[in-house]
């Protein structure tokens, strides 16, 4: 199987970077809400599309 050195490397960078934080999940988004944050660029919020219980299954009565 081929292997890709720049996935194998953002894969090392990602367990790193969770093992940081202990693989806190809360831990980890803190961190990249005030990385967001200290940015200073502007992030748009795209509001939820809700979809009802029929348009996600068809076929379902």
């Amino acid at each position: 199987m081929y292997k890709d050195p720049i996935l194998e490397e953002i894969h090392k960078y990602r367990e790193e970077y969770a093992k940081s934080f202990n693989y806190d999940l809360k831990a980890i988004f803190e961190d990249l809400r005030k990385k967001q944050i200290a940015s200073g660029r502007k992030v748009v919020k795209l509001p939820i599309e809700r979809r009802s219980n029929t348009a996600l299954h068809p076929t379902a009565s």
